[in-house]
């Protein structure tokens, strides 16, 4: 029987239940996604520029960007996915929004 999970096993370190920084940041997951439904079209664009900006900070490449902001019920909505060259790049991205 073969563990199937074995691509997501910790690498446990003798030493204090340490783990390999691999095991965490795999380079798989190097994309960001952001939705929201803003009052005016004037906050989404707005917000789309605050995001690109804190994206073009943490990327050390060109970040990959595609957005659309759609009136919808509500106001308006931005979606937009920001695709970094690494996922160490996409996780300090999503950190920095916090």
């Amino acid at each position: 029987m073969t563990d199937s999970l074995n691509k997501c096993k910790a690498n446990d370190t003798p030493a204090c239940c340490c783990v390999d920084v691999g095991t965490i940041i795999d380079n798989e997951d190097c994309t960001a996604e952001y939705e929201h439904v803003f009052a005016t079209e004037s906050e989404a664009q707005a917000k789309l520029a605050s995001l690109t900006q804190a994206a073009k900070a943490v990327a050390t490449e060109p970040c990959e960007i595609n957005s659309s902001i759609d009136k919808v019920d509500g106001g308006f909505k931005l979606t937009a996915k920001f695709t970094f060259c690494c996922g160490a790049e996409c996780l300090i991205f999503q950190l920095k929004l916090r």
